[in-house]
């Protein structure tokens, strides 16, 4: 019997994992320097939205996954955080700043939905 976890079929959690394969992608681009900085700070915060997501959606309880699924905003907020900076700075170009507000936004918008409907379903 093979391990296989609900996460995987999740809209909100695929398209989490598309931001993190767009902050990847981006700051491959970043001055070296960064390396240590902004670069990993951004990554972290963006893996971390993908696995709180995963994570909540582990736990039976509604005070539990719900907790998870709000670390996964704040988060996103740190996403956003960084990304206005790394735009500032000139790593990003405004067409990546757009895209990755585009992810940022359809995922709080998706995880605010699933939030709510887990509370609805409990």
């Amino acid at each position: 019997m093979s391990y296989q976890n609900s996460f995987r079929k999740l809209v909100v959690w695929q398209n989490a994992k598309k931001l993190v394969a767009l902050v990847y992608e981006l700051t491959k681009k970043f001055p070296r320097e960064e390396v240590f900085g902004l670069t990993s700070q951004i990554r972290r915060a963006a893996v971390s939205v993908c696995a709180n997501i995963a994570e909540g959606n582990s736990r039976v309880g509604l005070k539990e996954r719900i907790q998870f699924f709000n670390f996964a905003k704040s988060s996103l907020v740190e996403v956003d955080c960084l990304s206005e900076i790394s735009f500032e700075q000139k790593y990003f170009s405004q067409k990546d700043y757009n895209d990755v507000l585009n992810l940022i936004n359809t995922t709080a918008y998706l995880l605010t939905r699933f939030m709510n409907s887990n509370k609805k379903s409990l």
